[in-house]
Formats: C-alpha cells, structure tokens, sequence
C-alpha cells in the first residue's frame, strides 16, 4: 500500500499541467503600441468619413473621393488593430495558438 504522499506510487504526479505563466516581456510593448495607434487612427478616420460624407451630401463633388479613402482606410486600420490584439493576447498568455489547441489526425489518432 502506498503511505499516501504525492511522491508515492506508480503513476504518482500532478493531476494538472502547470499553468502558462503571463509576462510582461519586451514583445508586449510594441504590440500594446501599435493596437492603440491603430484604435486612435480607426477613431480618428471613422470621424472624417462621416464629415467628409456630410459634406458630400451638401453637394461638395470632390468630397465623395475623400469619403471613400477615409472608409477604406478605417476598414483597414480596424484590420490591423483586430490583428495586433491577437497577437498581443498570445503573446500575455490569454488565448491559446490554434495549432497547440487542436490534435491532428481527429479523434483516433487523439485516443
């Protein structure tokens, strides 16, 4: 019989894997940057578009073009934020990497 210690036993062992620890390395930095640029931008570009369309809708004609890069600009600043904040998670630790999360073969190589 064992004497009950986790040491003791032929499969003895922690039950659970060791948590991923979070931190704040040199990576986080340019990451946290570069999403908040990013917010600002999207913010800053949403708010053109809308007076760019307001004008457009006053009859200004050269407005229209304006209208569109701002949208098309904002669309690709959201991207980009969406992005970075991705990376930013994995790189804290707060989301897994998708190829770590999934076994290949399916179900009978996972047995």
């Amino acid at each position: 019989m064992t004497t009950g210690t986790p040491e003791a036993g032929k499969r003895a062992g922690a039950r659970r894997a060791e948590k991923a620890q979070r931190s704040f390395g040199r990576a986080t930095v340019p990451l946290a940057a570069g999403l908040t640029a990013c917010v600002v931008a999207w913010g800053y570009l949403v708010y053109m578009a809308i007076d760019f369309g307001v004008s457009a809708r006053g009859g200004e004609s050269s407005a229209w073009g304006l209208l569109a890069l701002a949208t098309v600009g904002a669309i690709a600043c959201l991207f980009a934020g969406l992005m970075l904040g991705v990376r930013l998670m994995r790189t804290l630790g707060l989301a897994a990497d998708p190829a770590v999360a999934r076994p290949t073969g399916g179900r009978r190589a996972a047995r």
